[in-house]
């Protein structure tokens, strides 16, 4: 099985030894995504729904970078600090999953990198 390191520059350079992505044979695993503007590199702050958007944004650079789309997530993991947030930060999540969304977990934890309020990784396959 081939194992390639997925890079876009459309998205936050990784904040650690890790990769943006690893495609293995056909299934990319993509590394949890904060709300990094990429080109101004500055935190997106203020409210959970600009947050969340732009999370998701950064998720679908890296997605494109290996060729593939929403359309083809089979699982996501979501982190939030606030369980309160759900409701709002679901809304924005599920704009981007019209048809058949992936399977998920959302779990809340005591802390994130940059003390972001959600973070969002995501596994899709290749067909």
């Amino acid at each position: 099985m081939s194992k390639t390191v997925v890079y876009t520059p459309h998205a936050p350079e990784p904040i650690g030894p890790y990769s943006q992505a690893i495609l293995a044979g056909n299934i990319l695993f993509v590394s949890g995504q904060i709300a990094i503007h990429r080109s101004s590199g500055n935190l997106v702050t203020g409210n959970i729904e600009d947050e969340t958007t732009q999370v998701m944004i950064n998720l679908s650079e890296v997605l494109k970078a290996a060729g593939l789309s929403f359309s083809d997530v089979v699982k996501c993991s979501i982190f939030l600090k606030d369980m309160g947030d759900f409701p709002r930060v679901n809304q924005i999540y599920g704009q981007y999953f019209t048809d058949t969304p992936p399977a998920r977990e959302t779990v809340e934890v005591s802390r994130l990198p940059k003390d972001v309020n959600v973070e969002i990784s995501c596994i899709a396959v290749r067909e």
